[in-house]
């Protein structure tokens, strides 16, 4: 899949939360080109610290206009460096990357479920699917209230919109798998796409299997190179034998795999 290196002039940037920021770039090449699950490598410095890009998912293309939208958590130095950056600096990004994509053509009733920052890739996935006629089921779980995020703007890409709290300050009480699993056995879904941390991830997977469900995963492994030169973000293959283990790189065959593919 071709990818282009540009000079991305940022257009508009957003404080969503204390920490997290959503940026929105001109980058016509990557966005005629990007397809929904696929991610982008940002320098954030001319200097060599910090050497390595960043790897951010994409999570909204403005096809139309030629806009790119991405959030990230400020976590460390990098992202730091890149919440600093204002509107009319040029950021250097590399895109779109990764093989795997979401692929929903063969459904109708989309469950789509995300926990914490693992959300923000869900949108243009939730988003093009209403647009293709689909019946978008998204379901969103947090730790508590003060972390719930972009809930309005899932809400206008939704057919139904859960939001769960763990601790029951916002929304519904409890996991939001479970309010998915309520929602399969009555029929209203057939299939499923995530994205998440790894216990989520792996409690949807057993999920899927439970109830014989197609699913589709989006993992988040560190990737510092972002196009399967460093091998940092290999995953074991689910069916290669244990004296002989299979692996793949997140960043090249990924990041959306069929959930069945993948061990996590």
């Amino acid at each position: 899949m071709p990818k282009v290196q540009v000079l991305s002039k940022l257009v508009k940037t957003e404080k969503l939360k204390e920490d997290i920021f959503k940026f929105s770039v001109e980058a016509k090449e990557i966005v005629a080109q990007a397809k929904i699950g696929q991610f982008i490598e940002i320098r954030v410095t001319d200097s060599v610290e910090p050497f390595l890009r960043r790897p951010i998912s994409i999570h909204n293309l403005d096809k139309e206009n030629g806009i790119l939208e991405f959030i990230f958590q400020v976590k460390g130095k990098g992202t730091t460096i890149l919440s600093k950056k204002k509107e009319g600096d040029l950021i250097d990004i590399i895109g779109p990357l990764g093989y795997g994509t979401f692929d929903y053509s063969k459904f109708q009733k989309l469950g789509i479920i995300g926990g914490g920052i693992g959300i923000f890739p869900l949108y243009e996935l939730a988003k093009e699917a209403k647009k293709d006629g689909k019946n978008v089921n998204t379901y969103l779980g947090f730790r508590n209230k003060d972390l719930v995020i972009l809930e309005k703007e899932f809400d206008e890409v939704s057919n139904n919109l859960v939001i769960a709290t763990d601790d029951g300050s916002y929304g519904k009480n409890g996991f939001a798998i479970n309010f998915l699993k309520e929602d399969i056995e009555n029929g209203k879904i057939d299939s499923i796409y995530a994205c998440g941390p790894l216990p989520m991830l792996r409690a949807v997977k057993d999920l899927a299997v439970e109830l014989n469900i197609p699913c589709q995963v989006s993992l988040e492994e560190k990737m510092a190179c972002g196009m399967g030169t460093c091998v940092g973000c290999s995953v074991k293959t689910a069916q290669s034998p244990k004296d002989n283990p299979e692996y793949v790189n997140v960043c090249k065959a990924g990041p959306v795999f069929d959930a069945n593919y993948v061990e996590f």
